[in-house]
């Protein structure tokens, strides 16, 4: 059962795939996870995961099928015949930052086939040397954000008022801090609160380090979430049923370091569903949440549930 089933939820973090597994998670099996997890999800904000991205055409622009196949998804959920969640409402696409000034006329593209949606940007930057979701890693993933070339892909993104979200491992956030530096006009959100690559202690001392220091600066904002995606493993490999009560255990060090750092006006809690459901479901996903915020006033889990998302992706409460 739905605890305070009556607050509201945006999820920032919600993708639609077909994966090589075959498990299709479009919006009619978002909207059917969603109404039986009896949570109040008003809307969500979808972010890349290589989703239907063309197949021919100039290759700095195929991701742009991206947001051109959101769109559509969203018009379905808009239809309500899906039920009164608005689902991917806001879109995170993808776009390639080296490409530097260059990027621009992708951006804009993004931009004209998001019919109003089309929020920010994430390019895959998430790079660990013990390899992710069990395959090894490509040295060339190496720095990407310590590369000048990003910097100035991603300065073109300020210019034009879109965010960037960034998924990054724990030991990456130094090239975070130095990024949020450079561009202090950049809307940046660290999603997955920039995952530490094991859970040991020691590994933990440095990665809350990491969070205080990327804190103070203000141009960033904090996913509170991802936790459950197991990036060791293929995707698709649900390896629990966690409870709410074990999961909130497990999680609250975690989310309240990001808390106490960022304060509930900086932070956001994701699903970050499917790969979350490696763990739980949807509905004890978001009540480990609420069992996490309960100590906060109601002005600091509205915050941290639905008003900021709503103002990092510009959305209108009442719409």
């Amino acid at each position: 059962m739905p605890l305070d089933p009556g607050r509201r939820i945006i999820d920032p973090h919600l993708h639609f795939w077909e994966p090589y597994s075959g498990a299709r998670f479009f919006v009619p099996e978002a909207a059917a996870m969603i109404a039986a997890s009896g949570h109040n999800v008003t809307h969500s904000v979808f972010v890349e995961c290589h989703a239907m991205h063309r197949a021919d055409g100039p290759k700095e622009l195929r991701p742009v099928g991206e947001t051109e196949f959101v769109l559509g998804q969203a018009a379905m959920s808009a239809s309500g015949n899906y039920g009164p969640a608005r689902l991917g409402h806001r879109i995170v696409g993808t776009a390639n930052l080296l490409l530097g000034e260059r990027v621009a006329p992708v951006l804009e593209a993004h931009v004209a086939a998001g019919g109003g949606r089309f929020r920010g940007l994430r390019m895959a930057t998430a790079w660990s040397a013990g390899g992710q979701f069990g395959m090894p890693a490509d040295p060339a993933g190496a720095g990407l954000m310590a590369r000048p070339e990003f910097a100035e892909g991603a300065r073109v993104l300020a210019r034009m008022g879109l965010s960037l979200d960034v998924w990054c491992y724990h030991s990456q956030l130094g090239e975070l801090i130095a990024l949020a530096d450079a561009l202090p006009d950049l809307a940046i959100v660290l999603d997955h609160l920039g995952t530490p690559e094991d859970r040991s202690n020691d590994l933990r001392a440095a990665w809350a380090a990491s969070i205080a220091a990327l804190a103070q600066r203000p141009n960033v904002t904090i996913k509170l979430g991802g936790l459950g995606m197991d990036h060791t493993r293929g995707m698709g490999h649900a390896s629990r049923d966690a409870s709410s009560a074990e999961l909130a255990a497990e999680w609250r060090p975690y989310l309240e370091t990001c808390i106490e750092a960022f304060g509930p006006s900086r932070a956001m809690f994701e699903s970050n569903f499917p790969p979350d459901n490696a763990t739980a479901s949807y509905g004890a996903t978001w009540n480990a949440f609420k069992i996490i915020a309960a100590d906060y006033s109601e002005a600091e889990r509205d915050a941290m549930f639905s008003g900021t998302a709503a103002r990092v992706y510009r959305i209108a409460l009442d719409g």
